[in-house]
C-alpha cells in the first residue's frame, strides 16, 4: 500500500511538472503622454511643470527624468477677466542638471495672474500641433483650522523625543468641502501628509480635533520607524488648503495608486485627473491657511 501511495505521489509530480509552459510577457511600449503637474494657489502665481510620460518598466536615470521636462510649449492662463502667455523658467537643481516650470513672465509686471479666492483659472496648452485643456477654482477657505498643538507620543517614556501634532478645524454645514495638507520643518520644504486630502462625509458641520501626521517627501524611502511624528525642538508649519472636487479626486486616487505600488493584493488604480486630450495629471487650485507653532525641546 505505500509502495502505491509514492508511485501515485510520482504520477502527480509528473502530471504537474509536465503541464508547465514557459510564459514570456512583453511589455507594451506605448508613445510618450503629456503630463501636467499645474497648480494656482491664493494670492501667489500659476505655476505649471510639462513633462513626457515615461514607460513603466523603463530603467531610469536622472538624465531620463530631466529629458523628459518640456520647454516648449505654448502655455496660456485665463482668469475669466485676461489671458496671459506663460514664460518657461529653468532651474539648477542637483549635479548641474536643469528643471523648469511655466508661470508669470517677471519682466512683464501687467500681464501676470495671481490668484484670488473664489475665481475659475482655465488652462490650455498647445504642444505639438495638440490642445490640451484643464480648469479649476480656488475655493473660498470655508472650511478652517483654529488651532494646532502637540502632545506626547502613548505609552513611551516621559523623556521621549518625539511628538504627536492634533489640529482643531471647523466644518460649516452642508457637504462639498474639501482640504488638503502640508506640513514643514524648520527651513525645510512642504510636505503633504501621507494622505494629505480629506472631504467632509464623517465631519459635515462639526468641530473637531484630529491628528495631523508630518509630511512626506514621496521621492525618498519611507522610512516606518516615527512615521509621522515630530520631534522636539522642530519648529512647524502648516499648511492648510480648501481646494475643490476634482483637485480631492486627483490627489486621492493618486495616493491611493502610490501606496498600492507593489502590494500584489491591491486593486488596480486608476488616477482621476482633468486634462483634456488624453493628458495626464492635474491642474489644481489652493485657498491656503498657516498655522505655526515651536514645540520646546
Amino acid at each position: 500500500m505505500q509502495c502505491f501511495r509514492l508511485i501515485k505521489f510520482s504520477l502527480l509530480l509528473f502530471f504537474f511538472n509536465s503541464c508547465e509552459k514557459d510564459i514570456k510577457i512583453t511589455p507594451i511600449v506605448q508613445a510618450p503622454k503629456l503630463v501636467v503637474d499645474a497648480q494656482i494657489e491664493y494670492n501667489q502665481p500659476p505655476i505649471i511643470v510639462l513633462s513626457n510620460s515615461l514607460n513603466y518598466f523603463s530603467v531610469l536615470d536622472s538624465t531620463d527624468l530631466v529629458n523628459s521636462i518640456i520647454n516648449n510649449a505654448k502655455v496660456m492662463i485665463n482668469d475669466g477677466t485676461k489671458s496671459i502667455q506663460l514664460k518657461y523658467y529653468d532651474v539648477s537643481v542637483v549635479n548641474g542638471y536643469q528643471l523648469g516650470f511655466y508661470s508669470n513672465d517677471r519682466s512683464n509686471s501687467s500681464e501676470k495672474i495671481i490668484g484670488e479666492l473664489g475665481k475659475t483659472y482655465q488652462l490650455t496648452i498647445e504642444l505639438d500641433g495638440n490642445t490640451y485643456k484643464s480648469a479649476t477654482t480656488i475655493p473660498y477657505p470655508t472650511k478652517t483650522i483654529d488651532s494646532i498643538w502637540y502632545r506626547r507620543v502613548p505609552n513611551r517614556p516621559a523623556n521621549d523625543s518625539f511628538v504627536i501634532l492634533s489640529a482643531k478645524i471647523f466644518d460649516p454645514p452642508g457637504l462639498g468641502n474639501y482640504i488638503r495638507y502640508f506640513t514643514k520643518i524648520n527651513s525645510k520644504d512642504f510636505y503633504p501628509g501621507f494622505n494629505s486630502v480629506y472631504d467632509d462625509n464623517v465631519v459635515d458641520g462639526k468641530t473637531y480635533n484630529v491628528d495631523l501626521p508630518k509630511g512626506v517627501n514621496k521621492n525618498e524611502l519611507l522610512v516606518r520607524e516615527n512615521q509621522g511624528f515630530f520631534k522636539k525642538g522642530d519648529t512647524i508649519s502648516v499648511k492648510f488648503c480648501n481646494i475643490n472636487k476634482s483637485t480631492y479626486e486627483f490627489w486621492r486616487t493618486w495616493e491611493y495608486t502610490f501606496q498600492s505600488v507593489g502590494n500584489p493584493f491591491a486593486s488596480p488604480g486608476v488616477v482621476i485627473g482633468n486634462i483634456s486630450n488624453g493628458g495626464l495629471g492635474a491642474f489644481c487650485g489652493y485657498a491656503v491657511q498657516y498655522k505655526n507653532i515651536i514645540i520646546p525641546k
